[in-house]
C-alpha cells in the first residue's frame, strides 16, 4: 500500500515542499530512503523504526521504500522523521486516517516516540503559507516560534502516539494560540550606558549619526581609550525592533539553530562580535549545508570588529558584498543560497601596530604603512564614517559627574528614524543608509553653498564616487538629527569631518 505525506524543507530562508512516499512490499525486510536524503536522513530509518515500536504500534517485516519528493534536490535535516513514520503507520494500515491530507508534518523523533523540536520551524512555515498551505503538525517544542505566525492551524504534539490518535480522531487538540509581538528593551550592565563614558564627546557624536542613520563607523585610536566600550553601549541607543524586522532576524537565528524556544521571537537588535580568528566561513556562512554566518546573524543589528587589522585580509574581503547589497550569496557544491545580512558595522583599530601612535609610537613607516593596508580602500570606501578616538584627561576621567545618558541619545536617534520611516514609507528601505543612487538624488539636495563644499572636500580629500555619496548619506542623517528638511553646509561640512582615513592618506 502506497501513503504521501507532505512535509517541508529549507533552502537558504525559503522552504520547499516535499512529498514522503511511503510503499510496503512483501520481499526482504529492507528499509530504503531514496531522493538524495543526506546521511543524517538515512539515519532516520533506526529513529523511525525504534520510535514506531516504542510507540505501541508494529513495525512489519516488509520491504519499506520511502521517496523524498523532488528526488532532484538534496536534502538533509531531520524534518522527516515524524512523517516518514505516520507515513509508515498508514501504509502498513496501523492508522486509519483521511485528515493527514490536510496537514504538513514536521518534525524528529527521538528513540523512545517523542517528538522534538527542529530548527527553522518559522520560515518553514511562512513558506509553506505562501504557497498556500495553512495546517501544521508540529512537535510542542516549536510551539513559541510558530505562535507569532498569523493565518495557519497548528497542532503541537509531544509524542508520536499522540500525533496518531489526534489524526485516527481518538484525540482532539486545540490549535495553538496567536501571541502578540512586543519589542524588548535591551538590558544594560552598568558600563553599557553611555552616561558612564568619560570624554569622547566626538565619538559619541559620530555614533549616535551612526545609528540615527544605519551608517557603518570605525574607531581609530589608541589601546585603552574605550573604543571597545563605546561600541558596546551601541545596543542602548538603537530603535526598537518593529515585528517585521523580529520575524527576519528570527529565521535566521531559528535556522543557525541559536533561537531561545522560550522566547520563540527575536525581540532585541543582534550584537554579534567574532573572534579575530574567525574565518571567512564563519564570517559569511558556508559548510555543507551553508548555514549563516555572522554577518547574517548580524541582520538589522550590530557587527562588531575589534581590532579589525587583526582578522585576515582575505576575510574581511568578504565583507565588501553585503555592505554594499545586505545580503551575502553562499555558494557551495550542493547548493546557492542567499540570506540576508544588512547589518550596522562597528570597526575600531589602532593607529599604528603598538598601538601607541604619535611621538611615542616605536612603529617604522613601513611597518604602519602594512598594518593600515590591511583594510583595503574599498573596504574602507563602504564604511560612513571614520573617528578618533583619543586618550582622555585627567579631569575628564576623574570627574564625579555623568555625561549624557543612552536614554537621551536613543530619544534622538528614534526621532531621525521615525522621519526617515515615513520619507520611505513608499521607497521599500527603512534608513538612509539604504538609499540608491535615484533616492539620494531625490532626497538629498543641496544648495550652491553646499555643492561648493562638497566639491572642495571632493578634490581635497581625494573621494571617489562612491565615498561622495556616503557623505551625502550621512549628511542627511544628521539633517533629520536636527530636524531639517534639507541639508545645509553645517550638515555636511560634519558628514565631510567624519571621512577620516582620507584625511590620514594625503
Amino acid at each position: 500500500m502506497l501513503a504521501k505525506v507532505k512535509s517541508y524543507a529549507l533552502s537558504g530562508l525559503e522552504g520547499y515542499l516535499v512529498d514522503i512516499e511511503v510503499d510496503l512490499r512483501p520481499g526482504v525486510p529492507v528499509f530504503d530512503i531514496v531522493g538524495l536524503p543526506s546521511s543524517s536522513i538515512k539515519e532516520a530509518r533506526n529513529r523511525v523504526q525504534t520510535a514506531v515500536k516504542n510507540s505501541g504500534y508494529e513495525f512489519k517485516g516488509k520491504r519499506v521504500t520511502i521517496n523524498l519528493a523532488p528526488a532532484d534536490t538534496k536534502k538533509d535535516g531531520s524534518y522527516f522523521d515524524f512523517p516518514m513514520a505516520i507515513g509508515f503507520l498508514l501504509s502498513s494500515g496501523q492508522l486509519p486516517s483521511d485528515i493527514y491530507k490536510d496537514y504538513i508534518m514536521i518534525g524528529e523523533l527521538s528513540l523512545d516516540g517523542t517528538l522534538r523540536g527542529v530548527n527553522g520551524i518559522m520560515p518553514m512555515l511562512i513558506s509553506a503559507l505562501q504557497s498556500g498551505y495553512n495546517k501544521f503538525i508540529i512537535p510542542q517544542g516549536n510551539v513559541k516560534e510558530a505562535s507569532y505566525i498569523k493565518g495557519i492551524e497548528v497542532i503541537a504534539v509531544d509524542t508520536l502516539s499522540q500525533a496518531c490518535f489526534f489524526l485516527s480522531g481518538l484525540e482532539k487538540i486545540v490549535p495553538i494560540e496567536l501571541c502578540e509581538y512586543k519589542a524588548g528593551e535591551e538590558k544594560n550592565c552598568a558600563d553599557a550606558d553611555f552616561a558612564f563614558v568619560k570624554g569622547q564627546s566626538l565619538a559619541k557624536r559620530a555614533l549616535e549619526i551612526a545609528v540615527a542613520g544605519g551608517h557603518n563607523i570605525l574607531m581609530s585610536g589608541p589601546p585603552g581609550t574605550g573604543k571597545t566600550m563605546l561600541a558596546r553601549c551601541v545596543p542602548s541607543i538603537m530603535p526598537k525592533l518593529s515585528f517585521e524586522e523580529a520575524i527576519e532576524i528570527t529565521k535566521i537565528h531559528s535556522i543557525a539553530g541559536i533561537l531561545d524556544s522560550e522566547a520563540g521571537i527575536v525581540r532585541t537588535r543582534p550584537f554579534r562580535n567574532p573572534h579575530h580568528t574567525a574565518s571567512s566561513y564563519a564570517l559569511t556562512g558556508g559548510g555543507s549545508n551553508a548555514m549563516p554566518g555572522e554577518v547574517s546573524l548580524a541582520h538589522h543589528g550590530v557587527l562588531f570588529l575589534d581590532e579589525i587589522p587583526e582578522y585576515q585580509r582575505k576575510t574581511l574581503e568578504t565583507l565588501r558584498q553585503p555592505l554594499e547589497g545586505g545580503s551575502i550569496t553562499v555558494a557551495r557544491v550542493a547548493r546557492t543560497v542567499e540570506y540576508p545580512a544588512r547589518f550596522m558595522l562597528i570597526a575600531s583599530m589602532n593607529p599604528c601596530p603598538c598601538g601607541r601612535g604619535g611621538t611615542e609610537c616605536t612603529c617604522s613607516a613601513r611597518e604602519i604603512a602594512i598594518y593600515r593596508n590591511k583594510l583595503s580602500g574599498p573596504l574602507l570606501d563602504r564604511i560612513d564614517i571614520s573617528v578618533t578616538v583619543d586618550n582622555v584627561e585627567y579631569d575628564e576621567l576623574r570627574c564625579k559627574g555623568s555625561s549624557e545618558s543612552s536614554a537621551d541619545i536613543k530619544e534622538r536617534v528614534e526621532t531621525a528614524r521615525q522621519i526617515q520611516l515615513e520619507r520611505y514609507k513608499l521607497e521599500g528601505i527603512f534608513s538612509n543608509s539604504q538609499m540608491s543612487n535615484a533616492l539620494i538624488e531625490k532626497y538629498c539636495a543641496i544648495d550652491f553653498e553646499s555643492e561648493g563644499l562638497l566639491k572642495q572636500a571632493y578634490k581635497r580629500l581625494n573621494l571617489s564616487a562612491r565615498g561622495t555619496i556616503r557623505v551625502l548619506k550621512t549628511a542627511r542623517t544628521i539633517a533629520d538629527l536636527d530636524k531639517a528638511q534639507n541639508i545645509s553646509s553645517s550638515h555636511l561640512a560634519e558628514a565631510i569631518q567624519f571621512r577620516g582615513y582620507e584625511k590620514e592618506r594625503l
